[in-house]
């Protein structure tokens, strides 16, 4: 446990004593904000027009979900800005180590690869968390519009939070095969993509295989979460598709050691 906390530690420290940190939360809640504004903007706007429009019918006000019309979008886009953020924190991990030489003394070192990997990616995680924890703010102004459910937001950014970490894990992978962070990157783009991309090819195929890929999808199992649905098949499909990340990580770090490199 102590050598995976100072594994953390180290790349936490690595995170906030240069830039990378605080640019990739700016521009993840600059992003964030604009859109939540638009939304929120637009269903104000909506609430407005339909207490006019029951004024002047003389008819009882309408009752406006604003978990469905204001927090579920919020949702969605937090996860499609999630795929350009989260690889920008994970491209580093360990192809900065291989690019600086430093990966010889980590391989080396009493900490094991298990350790190595976990505390990197719980680092990863934890700034991702952060990000998310900043975008709850805004959500919290939501009560001053209507009287959203609890239950529904938290399920939601649990969706969310476990999203992120399965992109994290693959980001921690392909890190582990390069030594170029920009490629680290380009490559968790064009993975996440296309089990994005997964969920509408599935509805242009055969019903039979397009369940099968919607199966895959990454976002199909999020769809649930942002409703306010918590089904423990999408929780265990997110582990899983978690676990097998750091699984390959593992195995990717043990063949380099094997090799020598």
């Amino acid at each position: 446990m102590r050598n995976y906390l100072a594994v953390l530690n180290r790349e936490l420290k690595s995170y906030f004593s240069s830039p990378i940190a605080y640019v990739v939360i700016a521009m993840f809640l600059i992003i964030a904000g604009i859109f939540y504004y638009l939304i929120v903007t637009n269903f104000v706007q909506y609430c407005m027009q339909a207490d006019m429009q029951a004024q002047y019918y003389r008819m009882a006000p309408r009752n406006m979900n604003v978990n469905m019309m204001a927090i579920r979008p919020i949702l969605h886009n937090l996860s499609l800005f999630y795929i350009f953020f989260l690889p920008l924190i994970t491209m580093r991990l360990f192809a900065e180590e291989k690019k600086s030489g430093t990966i010889e003394l980590l391989l080396t070192s009493p900490i094991t690869n298990s350790q190595t990997i976990l505390g990197k990616f719980s680092a990863a995680a934890l700034l991702s968390l952060i990000m998310l924890l900043f975008t709850a703010l805004n959500v919290l102004l939501l009560f001053f519009y209507g009287k959203p459910e609890i239950g529904p937001i938290l399920t939601g950014y649990l969706g969310l939070f476990l999203l992120g970490l399965s992109y994290i894990a693959f980001g921690v992978f392909f890190s582990t095969i390069t030594d170029n962070q920009i490629i680290a990157a380009a490559i968790t783009y064009m993975f996440i993509l296309f089990f994005w991309a997964i969920g509408w090819i599935s509805g242009a195929v055969n019903p039979a295989v397009g369940k099968v890929l919607a199966n895959f999808s990454l976002i199909e199992h999020f769809d649930d979460f942002a409703k306010g649905v918590l089904d423990t098949k999408h929780v265990v499909f997110y582990l899983s598709f978690i676990t097998a990340g750091l699984f390959l990580s593992y195995v990717s770090i043990e063949s380099a050691k094997w090799r020598g490199r």
